[in-house]
This record gives structure tokens, sequence and C-alpha cells, in this order.
């Protein structure tokens, strides 16, 4: 007889409690797990409504040179990215399907946020609902973009914070200062987070915090990990405050205090009940009191970012917390059956007419229809305003994601065109359109394009050998500086969808340069240099 059969003699029923348990357990989070599981389909099946997004094409073209940093985000976008074209190649499945893998991941971590906050099975589905309906996840989660992640870090340092809280153990502090790292490597924004806990946890029953070792362990680990970028950060200059610097000037200069706190509830629509819930129910109920703090917190992230004129949506990783803590005090205060069963039932029927506007349920055509109805039935323009407050026929984040395949057809057809390909080069004006011609490109055999945009800048070479006698040009309109170095010009072709952000783009093929085109780039690179 070998061990396990005197096991089960001694105790015949025990693999069967076991057994038991686990299938209870199971059968417990399955709404959460199904919820996971509809949250991926949904961001999947709408991979192909439209093309890859301005800013996807810069982040997945970071994965062809992993580098310790980049222009204006961390590295960690860029080394998935390399994984993901190693793994998957360069089309829209491999861009999008890491951010929709993780909003299944954070139905699940919401869900054990309601549970720690003390929420019953009815909590933790009823914050799986929320997530799911709330239309910041519909939008983060269906482009490839640090947001995903940073949103996802966010939720799972207070989730740590949670456990530490109601456990007591150490261990959990260790996690904070690691995860703390990896966040710090993906997105600098949730040093907005870690100020707000400086801040506030000095004035809390949390203060002997600082008297750990295991915190100060974790704080360590996550320099170690974020050092890297640290380092690199010294080394090239600090480019993260040329980045705000220009941020400041182009676009956070448009933004308005009164906008910006109404859009924290437009970005929550439907699931906004459960966030204001949240936030009233941390500061409200005895029953959560030791969760005050993060209460504290997300006030502090929110009127923070509003007094230093931050975009609406960079709060958004107080959110998923938020949703998860208005699950459990609706759970607390809604008795009856009916009622707890009406809640979620209602906020996705209001929710359904409004998911286009966060998630790109139709094709371009039937988008644009879409917000045509809103404005002229209803007088809604919602999201159709783009950073410059002019206003067109599709939301910002939609109009960026047209355009880009005509370009890279348009731009292969002037390729062709060459005769010396070894004498030439593609050049654009802005990063979209280097993406494209990187990402895209490829299906062509396109050469990777130069621009001193963005991070495409650290890659720009010094000097051509041979000699350029041909250069594709791209840009809104044709530069002065190149009219004047080029004996031939011609307009290949331009991006003729007015729906497009960057309608009118134009491809130029210039050929017989008046002088050494390598003496107009050491000016070029001069002028640059100045800058």
């Amino acid at each position: 007889m070998n061990i396990f059969s005197r096991i089960n003699k001694v105790n015949p029923s025990g693999n069967q409690c076991e057994m038991k348990s686990y299938i209870s357990k199971i059968s417990s989070d399955l709404p959460v797990i199904l919820l996971a599981i509809f949250n991926i389909l949904i961001h999947l099946l709408v991979i192909g409504n439209l093309e890859y997004h301005r800013d996807e094409l810069l982040y997945f073209s970071l994965g062809e040179h992993p580098a310790f940093g980049f222009a204006t985000v961390p590295p960690m976008i860029g080394w998935l990215a390399w994984l993901l074209q190693i793994i998957l190649g360069h089309g829209l499945f491999a861009v999008r399907i890491l951010p929709a893998l993780m909003s299944g991941v954070m139905i699940l971590l919401i869900a054990a946020i309601a549970k720690d906050l003390g929420g019953s099975r009815y909590a933790r589905f009823l914050s799986a609902t929320g997530f799911t309906i709330a239309g910041f996840g519909l939008r983060t989660f269906s482009l490839y973009m640090p947001v995903f992640l940073d949103v996802f870090f966010w939720t799972l340092v207070i989730f740590l914070l949670l456990r530490y809280v109601n456990s007591g153990k150490e261990k959990y502090l260790l996690y904070f200062g690691m995860a703390a790292g990896f966040s710090i490597l993906n997105k600098y924004l949730i040093g907005v987070l870690f100020a707000g806990l400086l801040v506030i946890v000095p004035f809390t029953r949390y203060r002997n915090v600082f008297a750990k070792r295991m915190f100060w362990l974790g704080i360590a680990a996550g320099f170690l990990i974020c050092s890297p970028n640290i380092i690199w950060q010294i080394v090239n200059k600090l480019p993260v405050l040329n980045h705000m610097a220009e941020l400041e000037r182009t676009q956070l200069v448009n933004v308005n205090k009164v906008t910006f706190l109404a859009e924290q509830l437009m970005m929550g629509s439907f699931a906004s009940v459960l966030t204001i819930a949240g936030l009233i129910f941390l500061f409200t109920d005895r029953r959560v009191v030791k969760y005050r703090f993060l209460g504290l917190l997300v006030v502090f992230v929110v009127v923070a970012l509003m007094l230093l004129r931050g975009k609406s949506y960079y709060t958004i990783g107080v959110f998923p917390f938020l949703i998860a803590a208005g699950a459990v005090s609706f759970d607390y205060s809604l008795k009856r059956n009916w009622a707890r069963i009406a809640l979620p039932v209602i906020l996705v029927v209001l929710t359904i007419p409004g998911v286009p506007v966060g998630l790109p349920v139709f094709k371009e055509e039937g988008l644009v229809n879409y917000f045509h109805i809103l404005e002229t039935k209803y007088g809604i323009i919602i999201g159709r305003r783009f950073e410059d407050n002019s206003i067109h026929s599709l939301p910002q984040d939609y109009a960026d994601m047209l355009g880009w395949e005509e370009l890279a057809s348009i731009t292969d057809k002037a390729y062709r065109m060459i005769t010396d390909k070894k004498a030439s080069f593609i050049y654009c004006e802005n990063y979209g359109q280097a993406g494209a011609i990187t990402i895209i490109g490829k299906k062509y055999g396109l050469p990777e394009p130069v621009s001193f945009n963005e991070s495409f800048r650290y890659w720009i070479p010094k000097k051509f050998d041979p000699d350029i006698t041909s250069f594709i040009y791209i840009n809104g309109e044709l530069g002065k500086d190149v009219r004047q170095e080029f004996n031939k010009i011609i307009l290949v072709g331009k991006i003729s969808n007015p729906n497009a952000r960057e309608y009118g783009t134009q491809v130029y093929l210039c050929e017989e340069p008046i002088v050494s085109f390598n003496e107009f780039w050491k000016r070029r690179l001069e002028r640059l240099s100045t800058d």
C-alpha cells in the first residue's frame, strides 16, 4: 500500500472535502470570471474596426529600439512592444492583445479590492460590472499605450496597501515597493499617488510604517527596479522635463478647472454612480474608517492634478478603487433582492447607447453617423472637441486611428519610383507618420523612416553613405528648406480621408539635390542642436 492509499484510508473524505471547497470557491467567483472573459472578448472583437492609433504606432515603434528610456515615456512600453513583435509580429492583433488581456486582469483585481473592503460576492460582481461599463475602461484597454498599464499599477498599489492594512503582514510592504518600482518604469504620473501617501500617511494610525524594516526594503527594491531609467534620464539630461514643458506649452494650457472636474464624472459614464458612492462611503461609514486615508488620497490626487492643470484622464488610476468601494457601499445598503438585481441591470441598460463613445463598436462610417445623430437629434457633441478646442466629425482618439494605411500605401508608391534605393530615405514630420511607416510599412518592405519628432530623434543618422539622391518627404506641406534643395519635386499623393486627423498630409518625392544632401543635413542637425 503506497503513502497516498494510506492517507485516503485514514481520511477518505479529505480530498473530497478539499475538492468541494475548491469547486465552491470557483462557483462563487464564476460571475466575476465570466465578466473578465467578456471584457477581453469585447476588446478583441473591435480590433479591426479602425486602424492603429497615432500613439500606438509610436509606442510599438519603440520596440524596434529597446532602451532604458525614451523621449517622453519610461522604457516598459517599448520593452513589451519588442516582446510582442518577436512573438506576434506587427499587426493590429499584436498591438492590442495585451491591453485586452489586461482588461480581464483588472476585473479580477477590482473584485479582490471589493472583497478586501468587506464586500460580499454581490459587491465583487457589482464592482466587476461597474468597471465593465466604465467609459474610461472601455477606451483605455482598447489601445496599446502606457495608460492601460498605468491604471493597472495604480490599482495594484492600492490593493497591496489594503492587504497590508487588513493582514498586518509586512511582506505586502515589500510587494508595494516592488510594484512602485515597476510602475515608474511605465509612467511617471504615479508619482502623484506616492506624493499623496507621503503627505497623508504621517497623520494617520499607519505612520509607524516608516519604522518598518520591510517598508524600506521595499523602497530599496523599487528604486533598484527603476534605477536603469533614472540613470538614463540623468545621462540624457532629463528629457522628461523637456516633455513636461512642451505639454504645458502645447496642450495643458487649454485645460479648464471646471471642465476638468466635470469630466471626472463623464469619464466613468454611469459607473460614476459607483465612484461617487464609493467616495462618500469612505468618508461617512464607520465600518471602513480604517480605509479613510485612501479616500483622502483620492481627493489629493484629483485636486493636485487639477491645480497642476493635468489632463482630466490623468486621474483614472483611482477610479477602479472607487468603483470597488462604491460596490461595497451598495452591498451594505441594498437589502432587498430586487434592488440588488435592479442596480447592475439599470446601469448596463443605461450604458449601452453610449458604448460607441468609449469603444469603436462600429466601423468608421457607423461611428461618424452615430456622432452626427448625437449632435443633430440630441445636441450632444461629447468627445469631439480636440485639444485645440476645435470640433470635428469624430473624437480625437478615433480621428487618430484613420489615414495611416493610406499614408503607408502612398509612401510605398513613392518608394517604388526611386531607382537607387540605397541613396534614399524617408522623412516624416511627426511621430504618427514615422510610426506608420515603421510599423505598417513593414508589409511593403519600406525602410525605417527618419524624424526629428519624439523618440525618433534618437535614431537620426548623422551622415548618409552614399549621399542622398532621392528623398521621400512626408508633411502637411512642403517646407521651404526642402523646396530650395531639390530640382525635381513630385507630389505623389496625400491622405484623402476628411475624418482622419492627418487629413491632407502629403507625400513628396524629392530628387536631384542642388548641392550635397549631406551638407544640407549637417546644417539641419546643427540647427536642431541649438533649438
